[in-house]
């Protein structure tokens, strides 16, 4: 087998076999540098140098807390509080998550101070958000996501009742005319499969258990609406109506992926944050209970 192709087949890009060629990487077999067009034979032994990367001076490091779940050489997994853009914008300049993972690679003295986030969510959605640490393990989460192998389950807390304990919505999403914002299920958006579980019926909402299966703008939040099941707390496409969460009540509790440089499969779990787990306390209480006793009940 050609170099190309054997490494081609690991997750190297055509587009990083080039910067690999000219921008100061290298590719070795048996301590010799080689081209891609050699031929590997049995008990070869191949090392692959990444190039360096530019840092990126754009990205201004925040010093703000960072919870950490997860990190190797290769990967960093952060729990995003919300109220935290995963990505500098024009409203959110210096304060995002990608803000602080350069500001802990800077203070690490990390050897690598690029950011490469994998995984996003909305501001307003908390959990479990996946960085990779250089251009290569980026490519390899990147092409896992592309064939659905990387594994997002959320929780969430939707208003009513459902039918069936477990289903699947599959509808197409794009946006919704006239807002730059907002999405809709429309014939000729993007496709769009959520699966769902039902954890526990309440008197007037559900908790719920999701997952995944493409990666649409504010997915959940639009395929439940179309469901007839806004999330609770959702001003966006419901209304902000619970005492205790100001905000969509959606958590990315839990992501998995698989580490081909340890050859194991990992998997981070983020808490559940405390403004939705008062607000499923709150939707649990008994009949007529005051909300003060709720209230009561969080503090212990």
């Amino acid at each position: 087998m050609f170099v190309r192709t054997f490494v081609r087949q690991r997750g190297i890009s055509r587009t990083l076999l080039k910067s690999i060629k000219f921008n100061g990487g290298d590719i070795r077999v048996n301590d010799e540098p080689v081209r891609v067009t050699r031929k590997l034979t049995q008990g070869d032994e191949l090392v692959v140098k990444l190039p360096p990367e530019p840092g990126n001076d754009r990205i201004v490091p925040s010093f703000e807390p960072l919870a950490i779940l997860f990190e190797s050489e290769h990967f960093l997994v952060v729990n995003k509080p919300a109220g935290i853009a995963s990505v500098p914008s024009h409203l959110y300049p210096d304060d995002t998550l990608v803000n602080r993972v350069k500001g802990y690679l800077v203070t690490t003295h990390a050897a690598n101070q690029t950011t490469h986030i994998v995984t996003r969510l909305d501001r307003e959605t908390s959990g479990v958000v996946i960085f990779a640490k250089h251009h290569f393990a980026h490519t390899v989460l990147d092409t896992q996501l592309k064939q659905h192998r990387l594994k997002k389950m959320y929780i969430a807390l939707a208003k009513g009742r459902f039918k069936n304990r477990h289903g699947a919505i599959n509808q197409p999403i794009g946006r919704q005319p006239g807002s730059f914002v907002k999405r809709m299920v429309r014939t000729d958006g993007k496709a769009a499969l959520t699966e769902y579980w039902v954890v526990k019926q309440m008197r007037a909402t559900t908790l719920l258990k999701l997952r995944l299966h493409t990666g649409r703008t504010h997915q959940i939040r639009v395929h439940l609406t179309a469901l007839g099941h806004p999330l609770v707390g959702d001003f966006l496409y419901g209304q902000q109506t619970d005492p205790f969460i100001h905000r969509q009540a959606l958590h990315c509790a839990s992501v998995t992926f698989y580490d081909p440089f340890a050859a194991t499969t990992v998997t981070c779990y983020a808490p559940l944050p405390s403004d939705l787990a008062r607000a499923v306390t709150f939707e649990s209480r008994q009949p007529g209970q005051p909300l003060s006793a709720v209230t009561m009940a969080n503090k212990n």
